[in-house]
């Protein structure tokens, strides 16, 4: 008997670069692991605004995405004044819920930290209601990245 193949999701990354601050490093002179979670955000945020579905486009619509999951997994040091780029990917899900992955590269191209965070719907007009099917405006949004089969 044949196993079955599940198809890869499909996935929509884009890349943005920020500077390590001074305020972000410990001690030691590196980042503090806790800021690599802010530099997740910061590609998803600049993630959002490039492809259309950022957290004020969310707001529009009444809806937030918290956080219910995230992930880190840390391979070298980033130090202050590094320019580090962060490619976030964004991984199509059938269930209504954001999943995101993350590579951060220094600035001689070396895998720095990889991780992943999940985000739910949750509805904010109401009690901040959790949502199980994908809201419409995501939907559509699906649709215009090409992530859905017409």
């Amino acid at each position: 008997m044949k196993r079955k193949t599940q198809p890869k999701p499909k996935e929509i990354t884009h890349t943005s670069q920020v500077r390590v601050r001074f305020v972000e490093t410990d001690p030691l002179g590196i980042v503090w692991h806790g800021n690599y979670i802010q530099y997740f955000e910061d590609g998803r945020e600049a993630f959002g605004r490039h492809h259309g579905i950022s957290y004020l486009d969310q707001k529009k619509y009444g809806f937030a995405t918290p956080i219910v999951k995230s992930s880190t997994d840390h391979k070298l040091p980033l130090r202050y004044g590094d320019i580090a780029t962060i490619k976030t990917i964004y991984v199509d899900s059938q269930a209504a819920k954001m999943i995101f992955r993350y590579e951060i590269y220094n600035q001689n191209e070396q895998l720095v930290c990889t991780g992943e965070t999940i985000q739910v719907f949750v509805d904010k007009i109401g009690e901040g209601d959790l949502w199980l099917t994908i809201p419409s405006f995501f939907m559509d949004w699906k649709k215009s990245e090409g992530l859905l089969d017409e």
